[in-house]
């Protein structure tokens, strides 16, 4: 919903994807004001103005670009001035979950939750999380414990090194966990191959998108074949298959996958209402245990 940086996207299917989104019965969005430098948050605020009370609406903060330059900022002040703009962007007059983008490691964790608990005594928000933290985190997490909800981080099939925090975080902390990168950045979906070409436009171009280069290319399209198997047996697409192994795997998880149009969303969506057998669970183990 940022307008840039993954090819050709029409605003227009967009918005109709979260409609369609809505009528389903897939009511959580998760954005951030970073996202398209506010793009993305005035995006779905338009998609989602006839359906305020019955949606979810997170949000992220603490990531600044100015100047040209990004950098991370958890200062009251900014907390303040970053929760007013994005409930103008978003139009609403409350977020549901307002999260920590990342840590700045200057702003004492202390003073950023007395200033999320005085936004959520205002009204402005509902409940706060956390977004990119680690078992190395949690010592001085462990002295908040209660206010913060939730934690999301990187996980998927293609990535599986955030498992043991994911796994440490929602048991000892009691936090809901949220995986963003669920589908890979797309490679999950079974739509690529090797010879995979983006666009100058699209980020995944770039060799920072490991996912879709070199040696990591290879090793997620065996995972991929692994998953092509399993939904040839059980009839499913190989997204759903991505997004249940997640919600299987992580008790009490929430998959945040990105979407484009509706025909994206029906995939995802075919990954609710049942479960992953424990042998393809234990198969999808060992094929992505290096990922």
């Amino acid at each position: 919903m940022g307008g840039y940086g993954w090819g050709v996207v029409s605003k227009t299917d967009l918005l109709e994807a979260v409609a369609k989104a809505m009528e389903i019965g897939v009511n959580f969005f998760d954005s951030a004001d970073i996202y398209g430098l506010g793009e993305a948050e005035r995006t779905l605020g338009e998609a989602l103005k006839h359906h305020r009370q019955k949606a979810v609406i997170a949000t992220k903060f603490g990531v600044r670009r100015e100047k040209g330059e990004t950098f991370y900022d958890n200062s009251p002040p900014w907390i303040n001035r970053a929760v007013e703009q994005s409930l103008k962007r978003l139009g609403t007059d409350y977020i549901d979950l307002y999260q920590v983008h990342y840590r700045d490691r200057k702003t004492p964790i202390a003073d950023v939750v007395e200033n999320l608990d005085r936004l959520r005594d205002r009204g402005l928000i509902r409940y706060y999380g956390l977004s990119n933290v680690h078992t190395a985190d949690m010592e001085e997490l462990s002295k908040y414990q209660g206010k913060f909800v939730s934690f999301q981080n990187e996980y998927s099939l293609a990535c599986r090194k955030n498992e043991k925090d994911m796994l440490a975080l929602s048991k000892v902390l009691e936090l809901t966990p949220l995986t963003w990168g669920s589908l890979g950045q797309g490679i999950l979906t079974g739509k690529y191959n090797r010879d995979v070409k983006f666009e100058s436009d699209d980020r995944r171009s770039k060799a920072i998108y490991t996912n879709f280069h070199g040696k990591k290319l290879l090793k997620n399209l065996q995972v991929v074949d692994e998953m092509r198997k399993i939904a040839g047996e059980i009839n499913m697409p190989v997204a759903a298959i991505a997004i249940r192994w997640i919600l299987d795997y992580i008790p009490q998880s929430v998959v945040i996958a990105g979407i484009k149009n509706i025909s994206q969303l029906m995939s995802n969506k075919e990954a609710l209402g049942w479960k992953l057998a424990r042998k393809y669970i234990e198969k999808l183990q060992e094929v992505s245990q290096d990922a």
